[in-house]
Parts: structure tokens; C-alpha cells; sequence
């Protein structure tokens, strides 16, 4: 068993939007990503997400409400639920969620990571 140090991890990269993958437990990823700026309105069909901001604040935007997030806090985002992150400023944000989660969900475009790099 190895530990893991998360602000070693985070600073081991610098890109938004792009989950890196730092665990697995059955069968979902343990998912590192920095966000900045706004995403894209999103659903995933048949994943739930779980989003656990680090460092930070995350506002998570749907079609009747919205989520703030700051450091220590998380939500799960329910499957097939559209939402949309956005990060004012950089956030650092755990993501948990199944192996076949696709980033960007329903939608596929240049933000979409079809390869996640394991760090």
C-alpha cells in the first residue's frame, strides 16, 4: 500500500480540464483536475460524480439551481443530471468516479480526455 500526497500531485501539473488519475477503488477512478474558468453544460447517462474541491472554490451550475463549493466540501452530481463547473479562479478538485466516465459526458469536443494519464 502506498500513500498518496495530494499537493504533491496537483503540483505535478498545470493544465485545466483534464483529470489525471491518481487511485482506483473497484471500479471507479480516483481522479485529480485543476479548474479554471467554465466547462461546458454536461450529463452523463450512467455515471454518478462525486466532486471534493481541495483547494479553492468550484460553483456547480444546473438548469434550476446551483452549488457552491469551497475547500473541504463536495457534491454528487447524479447520472444523467446536466451541470455545468465553473472555477473563478483555480480550483484543485478530487473527482470520484466510475472507469468508464467520460470527462466532457454526452458531448465530445477539444476538451474531451479519452486518454487519462495516471500520475
Amino acid at each position: 500500500m502506498r500513500k498518496i500526497n495530494l499537493a504533491e500531485k496537483f503540483r505535478s501539473f498545470n493544465d485545466h480540464w483534464s483529470p489525471k488519475i491518481v487511485g482506483e477503488i473497484n471500479d471507479s477512478y480516483v481522479k485529480l483536475a485543476k479548474f479554471k474558468g467554465e466547462f461546458m453544460r454536461h450529463s452523463h447517462a450512467n455515471e454518478d460524480e462525486l466532486f471534493l474541491v481541495v483547494k479553492g472554490r468550484l460553483r456547480i451550475k444546473f438548469r434550476e439551481s446551483e452549488v457552491q463549493l469551497d475547500a473541504g466540501e463536495f457534491t454528487i452530481v447524479p447520472r444523467g443530471v446536466e451541470h455545468l463547473p465553473i472555477a473563478d479562479d483555480e480550483a484543485h478538485v478530487l473527482l470520484l468516479e466510475p472507469k468508464s466516465t467520460l470527462n466532457t459526458g454526452n458531448l465530445r469536443n477539444d476538451r474531451t480526455v479519452d486518454d487519462l494519464e495516471r500520475i
